[in-house]
């Protein structure tokens, strides 16, 4: 893994298969709110979106920096789940 000074980058080609998901789990749930992680993959990491969205849902976002076809890059951000029940926390007013 690559730290540098706007977040972290996994190059995840240089890790074993069976490593993968785990490894860039336990990787996005160090990250405090706001923090990113760039996953660096020679194919698109569509299964492991899947998994974010059962796992971690409302908590990242998803933008993809190249769609290969040789090269992927996606920066996965963790943001602030929304208050449970959908209900305003009332910091901002209600604006």
């Amino acid at each position: 893994m690559t730290i540098t000074a706007t977040g972290h980058t996994i190059d995840v080609r240089t890790l074993a298969p069976n490593m993968r998901h785990a490894t860039l789990l336990a990787a996005f749930k160090a990250l405090a709110p706001q923090e990113s992680l760039v996953i660096v993959n020679d194919h698109d990491p569509q299964p492991l979106r899947l998994q974010f969205q059962d796992l971690a849902p409302g908590q990242f976002s998803w933008v993809y920096e190249s769609r290969g076809p040789e090269l992927w890059r996606v920066c996965v951000q963790k943001v602030e789940p929304a208050p449970a029940g959908g209900s305003c926390c009332g910091h901002c007013g209600g604006a």
